[in-house]
């Protein structure tokens, strides 16, 4: 950026980037009003003017989506490419057809996500959710989540779980225990998954949440 931010012209441009992140296209005025809790359209109109003389933003006037980041930001704002390899349970494990659908390269489609939520990571994939166990995470069921390849995660983490007896994969927080690991629901109605430690195969920890138009925030 060209200079500092103020505080609201900072979560103004972080709604901005964060609202293309999830959508794919910029916020109208009023979508940044009521995402930045801000009184009026007039103040957010007065606070892009600034951003827009300050040299953080480019807007066309005839537009109502007409916002374009530049300098620091539009390089946030950049695009990659995500494969989106198969589904995932954030209820009971529903099976898929081996572990090799975990392999990136099988990914038939892709995600344009912005480069920022990447931050140059390796092996990141994407996964649509099926089930309502993660909504107290905020993870609904048809959102997508990002997720980068690991065989590891600490105590807490989200993962994708392979159960391997089973031949099932489930969306779950992951807490070693003695002589058992709990896959725990984010879902205050749901009980946890308790497996014998030599049975799960860890295929990835979650690194964003893309979430589906419509859902709640």
């Amino acid at each position: 950026m060209k200079s500092q931010l103020s505080v609201k012209r900072r979560q103004i441009v972080d709604f901005i980037l964060q609202f293309m992140e999830e959508r794919g296209y910029p916020p109208t005025v009023r979508d940044i009003q009521s995402g930045c809790g801000i009184s009026s359209t007039s103040v957010v109109d007065y606070h892009l003017k600034v951003l827009e003389k300050e040299g953080h933003l480019r807007r066309d006037p005839e537009v109502s989506r007409g916002i374009e980041l530049l300098g620091r930001a539009s390089a946030l704002a950049a695009k990659v490419q995500i494969p989106v390899i198969g589904q995932i349970a954030a209820g009971e494990p529903i099976p898929v057809p081996d572990s090799g659908t975990w392999d990136a390269a099988a990914g038939a489609d892709f995600l344009e996500v912005t480069a920022d939520i990447a931050r140059g990571r390796q092996d990141i994939y994407a996964l649509k959710v099926k089930g309502m166990s993660m909504v107290d995470a905020l993870i609904n069921d048809g959102d997508v989540v990002l997720m980068q390849y690991v065989s590891t995660v600490d105590n807490g983490e989200m993962a994708a779980v392979w159960l391997k007896a089973e031949r099932e994969v489930t969306l779950k927080k992951v807490y070693i225990e003695p002589e058992r690991v709990r896959l725990q629901p984010a879902n205050s109605q749901m009980k946890p998954i308790y497996a014998d430690p030599r049975n799960i195969e860890i295929q990835g920890r979650v690194i964003a949440v893309i979430r589906q138009l419509g859902k709640p925030a």
